[in-house]
């Protein structure tokens, strides 16, 4: 039985949307293409996927669990357990080439702690933006620089950060993908300041552009956090009847669930996980519909 949140009275259970099909399909596509220049294997692909798509989706299952599906059996007929490496390698590249840019922005003025967390935050809300292969949204590495300027100014969209901000004693921050991590870096820079833990949650394995042990072997992550745990698998977002208990048993106990993203938005909401603070870029119309907001908004949405 799935449980349910609300959110300003409204219930929160992402479900797959009659959108979802289209985009999904043509993120295999995509991947696909990424992962080989056989034409037959790329049909392939796409015919295999279509039947997993066809036999899971329904109206009300859970939008994770069909799109898992459907990227694993992709995964499994190019025989690639990781065709967007190369991605993930370009948005780390394009991120380190605008921290410059981003600290110049949180840190000016010497920000009293709110202020910085506030600044952090939207931060790493507008690294969300690296998310290649989404339908209509994709990042555009060689003007990300001048897309974080006009994003930061323009701010928050949804800013509850002055509340979350009383909660960070044991943080659990769910990652979502490369590029926008360095970003939540500065995150985690902040919570210490302010004197809070950090339990930093990665993929369990490869999936789409999403953060795995090895961007945190890459880029010493392990010396912002406190403990790091994975999701258990290459589930898309969290899939919780594969996540490990010790992962389970540190969203019981913490003081703040940190969710960044839309696949952890999709699969977190699906939980009684709470409190919980979901940090995104609204680039998907079913996701910014079940939030109840406009698309291309930067949201840091807390739900106690």
């Amino acid at each position: 039985m799935m449980l349910e949140q609300k959110i300003s009275g409204k219930v929160v259970n992402m479900k797959i949307d009659s959108r979802c099909p289209a985009c999904l399909l043509s993120r295999v596509q995509y991947e696909a293409e990424l992962s080989t220049d056989d034409k037959e294997l790329i049909h392939r692909t796409v015919k295999e996927s279509l039947k997993v798509l066809n036999s899971t989706y329904a109206p009300g299952v859970p939008a994770g669990y069909v799109s898992t599906a459907v990227h694993r059996k992709a995964y499994e007929v190019l025989e690639d357990t990781d065709p967007y490496r190369k991605l993930k390698e370009l948005s780390n590249r394009t991120a380190m080439s605008v921290m410059e840019i981003a600290n110049s922005y949180i840190y000016r003025g010497n920000p009293d702690n709110e202020e910085l967390f506030r600044r952090a935050v939207l931060s790493s809300v507008i690294g969300n933006t690296f998310d290649f292969g989404v339908m209509g949204f994709d990042v555009a590495a060689d003007t990300f620089d001048s897309t974080f300027s006009q994003l930061f100014e323009k701010g928050l969209d949804i800013d509850d950060t002055s509340h979350m901000i009383e909660m960070l004693d044991d943080v659990v921050y769910v990652v979502d993908n490369c590029g926008e991590i360095l970003f939540d870096m500065i995150v985690f820079d902040t919570i210490k300041k302010i004197g809070g833990n950090i339990t930093l949650v990665v993929r369990g394995g490869p999936m789409l552009t999403d953060v795995t042990m090895t961007d945190v072997n890459e880029f010493k992550i392990d010396k912002k956090v406190d403990k790091i745990l994975t999701t258990g698998s290459n589930a898309v977002g969290v899939c919780f009847d594969e996540a490990p208990p010790e992962l389970l048993r540190s969203f019981d106990r913490a003081s703040l669930v940190i969710s960044k993203g839309m696949a952890n938005y999709e699969t977190i909401s699906e939980s009684d996980v709470k409190p919980v603070a979901y940090l995104l870029r609204t680039k998907c119309k079913s996701v910014a519909e079940d939030l109840n907001v406009d698309t291309d908004l930067s949201i840091a949405k807390l739900i106690k």
